[in-house]
């Protein structure tokens, strides 16, 4: 705080990830003790469609949940920060699509790491579904049109989805181009 004011800092755009739930908190924290004004620059969330199989949970740890039963191929499109978490549930194969090769090997018992970075197309996603035999998707509604390929791939495909929701935040003003955060600001 002691830099928005040395700074004389006026405005603050948020344009974090929608899953960076401290950073956005602080923002919120920050602007509110200090006086400035924010805005959240967000990706429209995802909303299923006629023909997409989802199951919304609130966590990570309700995903791993969501995943008990009979082994399945199962592409963890969350990020490298909570693989761990599904070693809960060993009898997967796990298909990792990561942006960088891990520094150290994730705890799961059985998986293929995928090393590829975005924007993804649906012919890209398509054939990643089908050369690794996926069976479920796991992923982050994270928002936007840079990863909807594998949505679509699996929508086209027949397969169900376990999509966890973005965490709630305090109410914040939101915008969702940067010409809207543009004018916010003018």
């Amino acid at each position: 705080m002691a830099f928005l004011a040395q700074e004389r800092i006026t405005h603050i755009v948020d344009a974090t990830h929608p899953f960076a739930v401290q950073m956005s908190a602080n923002v919120i924290a920050a602007a509110a003790q200090c006086g400035v004004k924010a805005i959240a620059l967000t990706r429209p969330a995802w909303q299923p469609v006629d023909g997409d199989q989802w199951q919304s949970v609130a966590s990570i740890d309700e995903a791993v949940s969501a995943l008990a039963g009979p082994p399945q191929r199962v592409l963890l499109a969350i990020g490298r920060m909570h693989l761990a978490a599904f070693a809960a549930q060993p009898q997967h194969h796990y298909v990792l699509r990561l942006v960088d090769q891990p520094t150290s090997p994730p705890s799961l018992a059985d998986y293929t790491a995928v090393i590829d970075r975005g924007p993804f197309t649906l012919e890209g996603d398509l054939a990643l579904l089908e050369t690794q035999r996926i069976e479920r998707i796991v992923c982050k509604n994270s928002g936007g049109e840079g990863a909807a390929s594998k949505l679509i791939a699996a929508r086209r495909l027949g397969l169900p989805i376990v999509m966890i929701e973005r965490p709630h935040l305090p109410s914040r003003h939101e915008a969702h181009t940067v010409d809207e955060v543009i004018n916010w600001i003018t």
